[in-house]
């Protein structure tokens, strides 16, 4: 069963597209949605909560249809992204009184256990706290109303590595109800190698792939050897090349291919999510 549902989803921009784009994110699962900064990521998220409006296409939440069932599927998502919009001048208490009654399921004692576990002081002003404390009261808030859908804009983006590695461990421990779903959306590939069952890759406004992270990861190969090994007809295997001095380093997205177009003449190494966004964004710049 999916928890999101896009369907042929088009939206033009005078200098951007998104394009055509089909999506299922599974339920019960962390989707990480990543792409260099810029592609579509954002896009498709506002897209997905309703702030912006596909030119075509179709858009499923939990099962419902989104714009039209809009006020019922936000009651059943929670959103924590990188511009947390929240008044600077009240304090934590009450911005939570003024956010508590849109939810029929708010829970108090939830959203308190959570400041607790996150060491936020409800007398505490929002203009005064960290962006890593922002992030912290939002995940508080997306909690706290039996949220089954958690979508995440570029959460991480700007905290150091220690809380950045802080709010994985609570998303895993979120991801202990089977019944969450979590989608991630970063640039930060790092943060999803520990958690993200499943990879959606976006580039210039199309989906690339959406495959579990272990089926990437085995697909990919780099490869790195002499620049003698490279011909026209070799180098259009490769999603990407980086090419120094010393030889060549490419990504393709074959091992099979790999093996038999080099054989024992090149390296052979697996590659990282970063790795496989960093040349397939090189890749179209060369030969876009």
């Amino acid at each position: 069963m999916n928890a999101i549902e896009l369907r042929n989803i088009t939206k033009h921009y005078p200098l951007f597209t998104v394009d055509n784009v089909s999506l299922d994110v599974k339920k019960g699962y962390i989707t990480g949605l990543i792409g260099p900064n810029g592609v579509g990521k954002s896009t498709l998220i506002k897209m997905m909560l309703g702030m912006v409006q596909p030119d075509s296409g179709t858009i499923r939440i939990l099962g419902s249809n989104m714009p039209k069932h809009e006020i019922d599927i936000k009651q059943r998502i929670g959103i924590v992204s990188d511009d947390c919009f929240y008044y600077d001048h009240l304090t934590i208490e009450e911005m939570k009184k003024m956010i508590g009654p849109f939810y029929k399921k708010w829970n108090d004692k939830k959203f308190n256990n959570y400041l607790n576990q996150f060491e936020l002081s409800p007398k505490k002003k929002i203009g005064d706290l960290s962006k890593g404390m922002k992030v912290k009261f939002a995940l508080a808030v997306a909690l706290s109303y039996e949220t089954e859908l958690l979508i995440m804009d570029e959460p991480t983006s700007g905290l150091d590595p220690i809380f950045r590695r802080e709010l994985l461990d609570l998303l895993a421990d979120v991801m202990l109800d089977e019944r969450n779903t979590i989608l991630f959306s970063t640039h930060i590939t790092t943060d999803l190698d520990r958690i993200a069952d499943y990879i959606a890759f976006v580039n210039r406004g199309k989906i690339v792939f959406n495959d579990t992270q272990e089926d990437v990861l085995d697909k990919y190969v780099i490869v790195k050897g002499d620049h003698q090994l490279l011909d026209a007809d070799i180098r259009k295997y490769f999603v990407g090349i980086r090419e120094t001095a010393i030889g060549f380093e490419g990504l393709i997205d074959n091992k099979q291919d790999a093996e038999h177009l080099f054989g024992s003449y090149a390296l052979f190494d697996k590659p990282t999510l970063e790795d496989i966004m960093y040349f397939t964004a090189k890749g179209e710049r060369v030969h876009g």
